[in-house]
C-alpha cells in the first residue's frame, strides 16, 4: 500500500532532479552543436527539436501537465503543434533554414 500511487499523485523530487539533469544535457547538445561544422546544414531543424524536446519535458513535469486530464494536454500540444508546423513551413519556403543562402 505504501507504493502504490494515487491517481494524479505527483512524482517525487528525485523525478524532478532527474529531468533537470536531462534538460541540463539537452542545453549542452544544443550548445555543443552550434560549435561543429559538419551539422551546418541541419543546424536549424536539429536546434528545433531539441528546444521542442526540452519544452515537452518543462511543460509535462514543472507545470504539472503530465498530471492533469488529456484535455489540458491537447489545449496546450495542438496549438503548439501548429504553430510549429506552419513557422517551419514559413521558413522552409523563405529558405530560411540554408544557413550560407542559396
Amino acid at each position: 500500500m505504501g507504493d502504490h500511487r494515487q491517481e494524479g499523485a505527483h512524482a517525487s523530487a528525485w523525478t524532478y532532479i532527474k529531468v533537470a539533469l536531462v534538460l541540463t544535457g539537452v542545453t549542452t547538445l544544443e550548445v555543443g552543436a552550434i560549435y561543429i561544422r559538419q551539422l551546418t546544414p541541419i543546424i536549424v531543424p536539429l536546434l528545433l527539436a531539441l528546444s521542442a524536446a526540452k519544452f515537452a519535458l518543462v511543460v509535462l513535469f514543472y507545470m504539472h501537465l503530465r498530471y492533469d486530464s488529456r484535455v489540458l494536454t491537447l489545449l496546450f500540444v495542438g496549438p503548439l503543434v501548429l504553430a510549429s508546423g506552419i513557422a517551419i513551413a514559413l521558413m522552409t519556403l523563405s529558405g530560411d533554414f540554408l544557413v550560407f543562402g542559396r
